[in-house]
């Protein structure tokens, strides 16, 4: 049974002043190669969104695709960025997820659009730094803030358990992530087509899991992953 969004988290910060308010998902934490994506959409107040909008995985591929031409003028703006599998590789999966998401912000930022608040899917805020920065340098610099140039201060995010299927704006930002991934590893499949990345988009589906064995790693898998061992 698909889940309703509504607007009920986002109209809770507008309430309390915040004017725009982004919703952001992942896609491609799980997958063995391709990169992490972040999706955000911004919105300011409205009573709106598009029928039939929900979490991307509650939706068919053709849906999704549908769905994310309508989201293209939905809300004050949109965006989708990507951390690659090398930068997973020596940033591990969190740092990677965070670089991916300052990425998306800069990009609102470049256009103009400054984020008041956020709504983040799930319970682990990876887009904030930590208190204790793990990845700061000894001169105190956030070396992946450094990495991407015109990232904006994080705003207040608030986490949304099952968001993606709660939150207009988070469900938006999970649909754009996932219909834009898809995309980029149907077009990797055609450079790499043992490993079927066109239906499995890079998760350890049997087919992938057997060609790793067959041929080893692609330059897009993440080599810091237990990928199956090639046999010999």
């Amino acid at each position: 049974m698909r889940s309703e969004v509504s607007l009920a988290h986002e109209r809770a910060l507008w309430d309390s002043g915040a004017r725009v308010v982004a919703g952001i998902d992942e896609v491609g934490r799980g997958a063995l190669a391709g990169p992490v994506s972040v999706g955000i959409c911004a919105l300011v107040p409205c009573d709106t969104w598009p029928d039939g909008l929900a979490d991307s995985k509650q939706l068919t591929p053709l849906r999704r695709v549908a769905m994310a031409k309508e989201l293209a003028t939905y809300g004050v703006a949109r965006a989708v960025a990507h951390a690659s599998a090398v930068e997973i590789d020596e940033l591990g999966i969190v740092g990677a997820l965070r670089l991916a998401g300052l990425r998306g912000l800069a990009t609102l930022a470049a256009d103009g659009v400054v984020v008041d608040a956020i709504l983040l899917d799930g319970t682990h805020d990876w887009l904030s730094a930590p208190a204790a920065d793990l990845f700061a340098t000894r001169s105190g610099v956030d070396a992946i803030a450094s990495l991407v140039p015109g990232a904006p201060a994080v705003p207040p995010v608030t986490m949304v358990v099952k968001g993606d299927g709660r939150c207009a704006s988070i469900a938006a930002g999970s649909v754009l992530a996932k219909v834009e991934r898809d995309a980029l590893m149907t077009d990797a499949d055609s450079a790499h087509p043992d490993y079927g990345w066109e239906r499995n988009k890079g998760y350890g589906a049997p087919v992938h899991l057997e060609a790793l064995r067959a041929l080893g790693p692609s330059p897009l898998h993440r080599l810091s992953w237990s990928l199956p061992a090639r046999q010999a």
